[in-house]
């Protein structure tokens, strides 16, 4: 099998993707988008005290002691900077920050997740496309493309008519990055310090919708096909 082309760097930001086999859907309802949303908080962190189907047999106090330790300490295998879960794929925009962080990380949330939606549909085998893609940020220019297509996803693939309505879509970082949650998880600075105000980045992104919809003309700044 060849090896990967982009070689993974602690330090680093990458674009990460990954798609159902054949495109198929891996998120079916809401309670698989927040499923998926809490596996990829949960994993995030270095040293876990349980997986995460264990986690969730605890009492309610009880996790909430073990989310609240983990938070206080800050250890991360990856930063989350952006992301999107759409329908049959998803998007990532982290910073490596230990030696193998992306992997581990990724091989940790999708063994979790799939287990969890093959138990649910009483299905057996892989879920998701067994190489993840993976692309190397190398200016600051294009941390903020990729954030902006990360953000824009739900409205270029049309689950989302109105570009304004994005602010809502809830399963993307972007309402964090506008201060529309109460609980922040993104390491948000990299963007949006490049920005004078957090209106400034919204209307970035906006300006750009209906261009996005013809990705081709700016793809080899985004992903390798």
């Amino acid at each position: 099998m060849p090896g990967r082309k982009t070689i993974i760097a602690t330090g680093e930001v990458y674009h990460l993707l990954n798609r159902g086999i054949a495109s198929q859907p891996i998120f079916l309802n809401a309670r698989d988008y927040q499923r998926a949303s809490n596996t990829f908080f949960y994993y995030r962190n270095r040293i876990l005290p349980l997986r995460y189907s264990y986690f969730l047999l605890q009492s309610l106090e009880k996790r909430r002691e073990i989310l609240e330790n983990l938070n206080k300490k800050q250890d991360f295998l990856v930063a989350i900077i952006a992301f999107c879960f759409m329908p049959n794929h998803f998007h990532f925009l982290v910073r490596q920050n230990v030696d193998n962080g992306i992997a581990n990380f990724l091989s940790k949330f999708s063994n979790s997740y799939t287990k969890y939606f093959n138990t649910k549909r009483k299905r057996r085998g892989p879920l998701l496309e067994g190489k993840f893609k993976a692309v190397r940020i190398e200016t600051d220019e294009q941390l903020l493309h990729v954030s902006r297509y990360i953000h824009l996803n739900p409205y270029t693939s049309h689950l989302v008519k109105d570009v304004k309505d994005l602010k809502n879509y809830p399963y993307s970082s972007f309402p964090e990055y506008l201060n529309k949650v109460k609980v922040n998880f993104c390491f948000k600075d990299d963007v949006l310090g490049q920005f004078k105000n957090i209106n400034s980045y919204k209307r970035f992104v906006y300006n750009q919708a209906d261009y996005q919809r013809e990705l081709q003309q700016i793809r080899h700044l985004i992903l390798d096909t």
